[in-house]
């Protein structure tokens, strides 16, 4: 069944990755998957920003065009997938200077699931005040590094001392991954691609 790891990654996390390692899924598993949990930030996010209205502070709510939310809701699910793949692929690199050598489907899982939390979160964007949507983003992000942490070990079939340094080195470059997004989401924004906001 898709997405059925997910339960066993909150309940269980380090279980769960045993799991995932034995059975080996293909890659249109973990395509579907990534495919499909994205969903979940980009139509909550399409909602929230065309027909709620963003809070901030004790304004009125912010809202923009149907348009331009949905350019912004694809734009935001091609770049949560490209970076999923973006992040395995750097996980398969970094694998070589640990000693391990996972494929490319391997990787792949350990990005997607890590990234699991992150996604899912997107459904507080249904309560779209900037505080609540941050502390919950910290929480997810918190979450997804635990499991990142728990899970390479188990997935690259490394020790835990050098798991840990390989998580490191890999937490590193998902931030270098996500500043890198979010400057070229600005510059697209600087060259009069932003939003048309409403009243």
């Amino acid at each position: 069944m898709i997405l059925n790891h997910i339960w066993g990654l909150y309940a269980h996390p380090k279980e769960e990755w045993q799991t995932i390692e034995k059975r080996h899924e293909s890659l249109s598993y973990s395509l579907i998957h990534i495919l499909t949990v994205a969903l979940i930030p980009t139509i909550c996010s399409y909602y929230a920003t065309a027909h709620i209205g963003w809070t901030i502070g004790a304004g009125d709510p912010i809202k923009i065009s149907t348009e331009s939310a949905q350019l912004m809701a694809i734009s935001m699910y091609i770049a949560l997938i490209v970076g999923v793949f973006a992040l395995a692929y750097l996980i398969q690199w970094m694998a070589k200077t640990f000693d391990a050598k996972p494929d490319f489907v391997q990787a792949l899982e350990l990005a997607a699931y890590t990234a699991t939390p992150l996604l899912m979160v997107g459904v507080t964007a249904l309560f779209p005040v900037l505080w609540f949507v941050a502390l919950a983003g910290m929480i997810a992000v918190a979450y997804s590094v635990y499991l990142l942490y728990s899970g390479v070990p188990i997935m690259m079939n490394i020790p835990e001392d050098k798991g840990f340094i390989y998580s490191s080195s890999v937490v590193t470059c998902g931030l270098v991954l996500l500043v890198t997004l979010m400057a070229a989401t600005a510059m697209m924004w600087t060259m009069g691609f932003g939003p048309e906001f409403i009243a």
